[in-house]
C-alpha cells in the first residue's frame, strides 16, 4: 500500500510559479513510477507528466512541456512538480499517482495508487 499526499496548490497570477510536493507513505517508493494529472471543474482527469522509479526518465504533456519540471527525492519519498510561466487553464486540481515498476505513462487506468488533491487557481 502506498498512501500520496499533495501539497504546495494555492492561487498565483498568470505568469507565476508553483512547486507541488507528493509525499508517499511506505519503504518501496523507489520501486513506483509516480505521475502528476490534473482535472479542471467539468473536463476529465488529464495526464501533467510521469518520472520513472529512478527519476533518469520524464515525459510531459505537450500543454505543459518547456514550462514544467517534474523530479523525485527517493530519499525523502516525495515527488515534485515544479510549474513555471503559468496560466488560467492551468487551472485545476492536481493528483498525485503512483504505478508500481519502473516506467508510469498517460493513462489515468495504469497508476495503482492516487492522492486526494491539491488545488492551483491561476488568475488572469
Amino acid at each position: 500500500q502506498v498512501q500520496l499526499v499533495e501539497s504546495g496548490g494555492g492561487l498565483v497570477q498568470a505568469g507565476g510559479s508553483l512547486r507541488l510536493s507528493c509525499a508517499a507513505s511506505g519503504r518501496t517508493f523507489s520501486s513506483y513510477a509516480m505521475g502528476w494529472f490534473r482535472q479542471a471543474p467539468g473536463k476529465e482527469r488529464e495526464f501533467v507528466a510521469t518520472i520513472s522509479w529512478s527519476g533518469g526518465s520524464t515525459y510531459y504533456a505537450d500543454s505543459v512541456k518547456g514550462r514544467s519540471i517534474i523530479s523525485r527525492d527517493n530519499a525523502e519519498n516525495t515527488v515534485y512538480l515544479q510549474m513555471n510561466s503559468l496560466k488560467p487553464e492551468d487551472t485545476a486540481v492536481y493528483y498525485c499517482a503512483a504505478r508500481s515498476g519502473p516506467i508510469g505513462g498517460s493513462v489515468v487506468a495504469l497508476y495503482d495508487y492516487w492522492g486526494r488533491g491539491t488545488q492551483v487557481t491561476v488568475s488572469s
